[in-house]
């Protein structure tokens, strides 16, 4: 089980913007520190957290920091209407497009994602599986 993923930022208000214009919906929450940011799923009272917490930090070694070639950080949604919700919302907040939400026809016929880079250029997925979701055939008219 994967317990946590960090990423590296040079300018952490940056990365603050972009970040919270789409991980709080999702249900993360926000604590700041000389560290960085750390977004964190709430944990029910008893079990352990099954979803990994979320870092983004400066550097350890103080040297800039820099985007994993084929690294990808994924994010669930629950729907694909707030894929492209958030998907926009990223890009408002700083983020580039790195692929439209939309099926990927490779990767089954329920999955829709969108890709984005953060400013600091990491690539990060909003994705949904949902098959209760009314849009998950490809119905046009239930997009914003």
């Amino acid at each position: 089980m994967i317990a946590y993923v960090t990423v590296g930022a040079d300018d952490l208000a940056r990365a603050k913007r972009f970040y919270c214009a789409f991980l709080p919906a999702l249900g993360y929450g926000l604590t700041e520190g000389a560290e960085g940011l750390s977004f964190a799923l709430p944990v029910p009272t008893g079990p352990a957290p099954t979803l990994p917490d979320f870092y983004v930090k400066p550097t350890f070694d103080g040297r800039p920091a820099s985007a994993g070639n084929g690294a990808m950080v994924a994010f669930e949604a629950r729907t694909q209407r707030q894929v492209r919700t958030l998907h926009a919302a990223a890009i408002a907040a700083g983020g580039s497009d790195e692929g439209q939400p939309g099926f990927r026809p490779d990767y089954g016929p329920r999955f829709y994602v969108g890709y984005l880079r953060d400013p600091q250029g990491n690539k990060i997925a909003l994705f949904s599986s949902n098959p209760d979701d009314p849009d998950r055939d490809g119905n046009p008219g239930n997009r914003p």
